[in-house]
């Protein structure tokens, strides 16, 4: 019998990784997607000697409009379609919203917001078809709070996709594919060194506001399978996600004035 595929974008390490292993390790094949093919490589090499499954590496810019159909078009060629999508590429961009090309702005909303929307769309048709998918959007506690300076498109994009995934998980109750979208908060990956953060963050946040990538990756795994459409792991970060709702926008924009949160995120 053949096994079940998952796509994971940004696979190559923190989250993406982790959901990689995951989901591997409930009996699925994964197909790997990232910039880096050498990390790829190495991850797909070591799930397929943990796990026992097959693995499929796609190297690819998702900024580039046609990375997504390359990446569904490899996958097509080895004969075999997506049962589950972890649209989890991403990243955060440092400085105010002048201080960058628009070009970056638009690669960022490339990554952001339109590809994981085109994948979901993409392969949707296939699971509705078979009457069995997974879609998880990984998103951001970011994105259930006011735009933060410094990362003035981030929350935004992130909030989209929470909203998105709500959407698509009620257009989908009757089809059996499960749609979550999942808002962690700070988490051990590479995110923050990629944007130029790590040493700032470190400095300015406690400890216990942390979580591990494979903490975060089995809470969107669980999720997806019970069919909840929003997902936010570990306490502190539902502690903060509720006093987001509790408080007027006006308050915490004046506390993320004088304290520059940056992404909540991975």
């Amino acid at each position: 019998m053949t096994r079940r595929l998952c796509l994971i974008t940004g696979a190559s390490a923190g989250i993406g990784a982790a959901f990689a292993r995951s989901y591997a390790s409930h009996g699925y094949d994964v197909a790997l997607t990232a910039r880096r093919g050498d990390k790829l490589e190495a991850l797909a090499e070591e799930i397929r000697l943990r796990a026992g499954v097959e693995t499929f590496t796609v190297e690819a810019d998702l900024a580039d409009p046609d990375a997504t159909d390359q990446i569904l078009a490899t996958i097509a060629e080895h004969g075999r379609t997506i049962d589950a999508l972890v649209n989890n590429a991403g990243y955060g961009m440092r400085g105010g919203y002048g201080a960058d090309s628009w070009q970056a702005h638009a690669d960022f909303l490339q990554i952001m917001v339109a590809a994981p929307c085109e994948l979901a769309r993409k392969v949707l048709p296939a699971m509705i078809e078979q009457g069995f998918g997974r879609i998880v959007n990984v998103a951001s506690v970011a994105g259930l709070m006011p735009g933060t300076p410094g990362a003035t498109l981030y929350g935004p994009a992130k909030s989209l996709l929470v909203r998105f995934s709500q959407g698509l998980h009620n257009e989908n109750r009757e089809t059996g594919v499960h749609v979550s979208a999942l808002c962690p908060g700070f988490t051990y990956s590479e995110f923050h060194d990629v944007a130029g953060m790590r040493e700032h963050v470190r400095r300015t946040t406690p400890e216990w506001l942390w979580m591990g990538a494979e903490q975060v990756a089995a809470a969107g795994y669980e999720a997806a399978e019970a069919n909840r459409p929003v997902c936010i792991p570990g306490a502190p970060n539902i502690a903060i996600a509720a006093l987001l709702k509790a408080l007027p926008d006006e308050w915490i924009m004046s506390l993320m004035r004088n304290r520059r949160f940056g992404a909540l995120s991975r």
